[in-house]
């Protein structure tokens, strides 16, 4: 008796073991992909979430600084001042526009905080810019699946 079995010998006989390897890895390979993108999707949300929740109050901080008193405006600017840069920093983490329309935002507040309080169009256009940052982060959780 031939001890040597071919190779289309030894892949009949191991027909079962060789399709169920098979199954194995291609499953072990989409689960790991779906565990990513879960992932990402979750890290987007959290993200988007936090700076929805820091643009609505940036956008109450504008509005106190600019229709507020006057004594309570530098304290209302330093506050403001510190999520604008929140929202410019944690930006850079998201999809999308978000990170263009939060360094618009930075640019924006940066030249008009100062305005606010006495100029209509300084308000405008950073409630403008707010918009527009939280129109962006609405994009990108719309378009997570």
């Amino acid at each position: 008796m031939n001890s040597k079995l071919t190779i289309r010998e030894q892949i009949r006989r191991n027909l079962v073991a060789l399709i169920s390897l098979a199954v194995a890895v291609t499953g072990l390979g989409y689960n790991t992909w779906r565990n990513e993108a879960s992932e990402h999707n979750r890290n987007q949300r959290l993200v988007s979430i936090e700076l929805l929740s820091t643009l609505g109050d940036l956008q109450q901080l504008t509005l106190e600084k600019h229709y507020g008193d006057a004594e309570d405006r530098e304290a209302v600017s330093r506050e403001a001042w510190a999520k604008v840069l929140f929202v410019r920093d944690l930006s850079q983490i998201s999809e999308g526009s978000v990170p263009e329309s939060a360094a618009a935002l930075y640019e924006i507040w940066r030249d008009d905080y100062d305005e606010l309080g006495k100029n209509t169009e300084a308000k405008d256009r950073v409630v403008s810019a707010l918009e527009e940052v939280s129109s962006d982060v609405h994009e990108v959780l719309t378009s997570l699946d």
